[in-house]
């Protein structure tokens, strides 16, 4: 199963982390399929591929609850419902 998960990045205390579609069964900072994003919970910084990440979602990649958040606020579920009806 493909998830759309957080990858740990940057310095002892000041992670970041990069939205990636991964095998559920790989390691948290194992080689991604696809990087999608990236968060930055220190500044609230986000940058997102929003087609890459609605053609995942469409192909059935499971979002992480931390991922479905920030998902949630950039309107991404309304974006697939938007094309899954087209």
């Amino acid at each position: 199963m493909i998830k759309l998960r957080l990858k740990r990045y940057g310095k002892k205390r000041e992670a970041s982390y990069r939205v990636v579609a991964i095998n559920s069964r790989d390691r948290r900072d194992g080689r991604p399929l696809e990087e999608l994003g990236f968060y930055n919970p220190r500044t609230d910084e986000t940058r997102l591929d929003i087609p890459g990440l609605v053609k995942r979602l469409q192909q059935g990649a499971q979002p992480t609850d931390t991922v479905r958040r920030i998902l949630e606020k950039a309107n991404v579920f309304e974006q697939v419902r938007a094309t899954a009806t087209e």
